[in-house]
């Protein structure tokens, strides 16, 4: 709930003024181009690029001025989310976490050095489906930058070397299906690569 055009289709109107925080955990990861296996507790499965940032410095408390000291390298990934599950669970008050943090369900792209993207203020990204761009975005474009994003997180869970946080998606989101094949991007670069089972 980074970019407001991502929370405009999904029809959010809640007016942030802290970033919405979510966990998954260490066997969410998806990594080395393995392949996604969509499961069979969903029938909804939608993919969300993000920026993924990954921390290097152990921390707590973080003011924002010095949020750019705790990370050095940064890639794509995506968040996919059970949205039917989702759904559900909102609809109850309940945590978004079965829906969110499933095993596999935080694709990691190759971590390449910050400033080979640029300032994080201003790195474009985007996701090809089967070769064609499916979301685009920009972190100039995220309603809470990422050291803003660092700086909060810290004030409630000490951040340790090898955590990583994904920012936010922009608008574009939607289902992958069997046989897709996902290409994520920071510039140019292609940093993700893999295939929907």
């Amino acid at each position: 709930m980074n970019y407001a055009s991502h929370n405009k289709e999904l029809h959010h109107t809640l007016e942030l003024t802290e970033p919405t925080i979510f966990m998954k955990s260490d066997s969410s990861l998806l990594k080395d181009g393995k392949p996604f296996f969509i499961p069979d507790f969903s029938s909804e499965v939608h993919y969300e690029t993000e920026i993924v940032v990954k921390i290097d410095r152990l921390g707590k408390n973080i003011a924002e001025r010095f949020a750019h000291r705790y990370y050095q390298e940064i890639t794509v990934g995506i968040d996919f989310t059970a949205r039917d599950l989702q759904r559900e669970l909102r609809a109850k008050g309940l945590p978004w976490e079965l829906s969110k943090a499933f095993d596999n369900s935080a694709a990691i792209g190759t971590f390449i050095p910050l400033p080979e993207a640029g300032g994080i203020n201003d790195i474009s990204f985007h996701l090809d489906i089967n070769g064609e761009c499916a979301q685009h975005g920009n972190t100039a474009d995220m309603l809470f930058p990422v050291d803003r994003i660092v700086s909060y997180v810290s004030r409630f869970f000490t951040l340790k070397i090898g955590d990583l946080i994904y920012t936010g998606t922009p608008a574009g989101v939607g289902p992958v299906r069997i046989g897709d094949h996902l290409e994520g991007y920071i510039g140019n670069r292609k940093l993700l690569d893999f295939h929907v089972r």
